[in-house]
């Protein structure tokens, strides 16, 4: 029996879901969480037996068609053809770890008790998760607000036993497989699928996807920039405390500190005739790394309060009696937190890839293109042009999503925020910066080898070893990209 987490009326931490992702728990329910989930099914069943007042979404229209009502004898047939007529998604299909973050994300929306839903709804999406049947689900068909329907609508698919699946590394049919594991569909009551499509679990689940990669880069930022340090035969003066301590922002102190430590033993710390001063991309390590960790932080804030977020419409107060249509699934909030986090990324990369360019700039002892014979040998010479194009693409991605919006569904949804953009952009951000700095480790490594026989700090030459098992020295040119992606999967966390 797999070990299991128990979601709770407490929510989901981000740890608790890296928890989950990096050792492959199940989920379930805590008995409080399901009688939440019945008690708020049982008054929603009972308001519409003895009511006959039109209930957004739930027998009503959708959209511009909000007005339009709809008999009794129709409820399961209009939520199952809202799901039919949103799994609109084109585009490339996303990453199956994001698809596994969206199942996990929406179990823990609905599972807060305000949607309406039934507790086998919920049950279902569980079951998904736990045997990792992931629906095939589309890149592109999300505004960001009315939740991320097309996306979700094809993630809802999968419930009701249409679309497709990937399962144990095959592309199936949904019918095809839940008739081989024995499971039934399930039958959409009313306002389910609308409580499924709407909600910003695309938007989140990149959000969540970019956050686990980062909380590692920012790591490996540090700890690369500090070989480069070294390697350029760079001062320590401009990271201690008291420079910080005067300016006040706490991710620059905290950036100082973390590379003082790290290279609080190095020997190259006392090397004698070093420059006045270094290059802006060594010396304002803490200011810029300090800022983008500034922004990750309330990134983290935002993000841990979307995802235990009630995000779909309307929302259902049993307690208070009232059903009330709103707003939570326009994904501004999300959005604009995304947007930033791409731009505070999007610098580790840029400032990387000009330490890069110093390395290989044949100054300060160090032979052009970090190569013993340059002119026979080109050395690093193309990394850095990799690199460069990198940083000049995460630019273009860096573009706000979110001031953008286009009006659609007649008007009835004329101000959108697009944060599902900003989700897959952050993502591809993500992704560069982590080749970024795997191109800077590479560089910077054979860097230090012309320091030798000098050492770094402990903590240096330890990475430096383990990273030699993988990487060795490069005495003549030999093919670059295998070297990179070797490089890449030394500091990537694999999600």
């Amino acid at each position: 029996m797999s070990a299991e987490f128990v979601i709770s009326k407490e929510g989901l931490k981000l740890q608790d879901i890296k928890n989950i992702l990096f050792n492959k728990l199940d989920i379930t329910l805590s008995d409080q969480v399901v009688k939440k989930v019945e008690n708020n099914r049982k008054y929603l069943d009972d308001k519409l037996e003895n009511n006959n007042q039109a209930f957004y979404g739930i027998n009503t229209g959708f959209g511009s068609l909000c007005n339009e009502q709809v008999s009794s004898k129709e409820l399961k047939k209009l939520q199952i053809n809202l799901v039919k007529s949103h799994a609109c998604g084109v585009g490339k299909e996303i990453d199956l770890p994001i698809v596994k973050l969206m199942l996990l994300l929406k179990v823990n929306a609905l599972s807060l008790g305000y949607s309406g839903v039934k507790l086998k709804t919920i049950e279902q999406l569980i079951f998904f998760f736990n045997n990792d049947i992931l629906p095939v689900i589309y890149e592109s068909g999300s505004l960001g607000a009315s939740g991320d329907l097309a996306p979700l609508a094809h993630l809802s698919l999968a419930l009701i036993g249409e679309g497709m699946v990937n399962y144990k590394n095959t592309k199936l049919k949904t019918k095809d497989l839940l008739k081989d594991l024995s499971r039934s569909v399930i039958e959409l009551e009313s306002k389910e699928g609308l409580a499924l499509l709407n909600g910003t679990q695309f938007m989140s689940a990149h959000a969540t996807y970019a956050y686990l990669k980062l909380e590692s880069l920012f790591q490996w930022s540090f700890k690369i920039s500090a070989i480069s340090l070294d390697a350029f035969n760079c001062r320590l003066s401009p990271f201690d405390p008291k420079p910080h301590k005067v300016r006040i922002h706490p991710g620059q102190l905290e950036s100082a500190n973390t590379i003082t430590e790290l290279l609080k033993d190095s020997e190259l710390n006392n090397v004698k005739n070093k420059s006045v001063q270094d290059p802006y991309s060594f010396r304002c390590i803490p200011q810029v790394h300090g800022a983008s960790l500034d922004v990750f932080k309330d990134f983290t804030n935002k993000l841990t309060i979307e995802i235990n977020s009630v995000t779909d419409n309307p929302i259902v107060f049993d307690q208070e009696d009232e059903i009330i249509s709103a707003g939570n699934f326009h994904g501004q909030p999300i959005a604009l937190a995304m947007d930033f986090m791409a731009i505070a990324a999007a610098e580790l990369g840029s400032i990387s890839e000009r330490r890069i360019y110093k390395l290989i700039s044949g100054t300060r002892g160090l032979p052009p293109f970090l190569t013993h014979n340059p002119g026979l040998n080109s050395g690093f010479m193309i990394a850095q042009y990799s690199a460069a194009s990198l940083v000049s693409k995460n630019k273009i991605l860096c573009h706000p999503a979110s001031v953008d919006s286009i009006e659609s569904s007649n008007g009835q949804e004329d101000h959108v925020s697009m944060g599902s953009i900003s989700g897959v952009k952050l993502v591809e951000v993500v992704k560069g910066v982590e080749s970024i700095l795997s191109i800077e480790l590479l560089t910077s490594s054979q860097a230090m080898e012309f320091r030798r026989p000098r050492k770094s700090s402990t903590t240096i030459e330890k990475l430096l070893k383990n990273f030699r098992k993988e990487i060795p020295y490069i005495k003549e040119d030999t093919i670059l990209h295998d070297l990179i992606k070797k490089s890449e999967a030394f500091i990537t966390t694999e999600i």
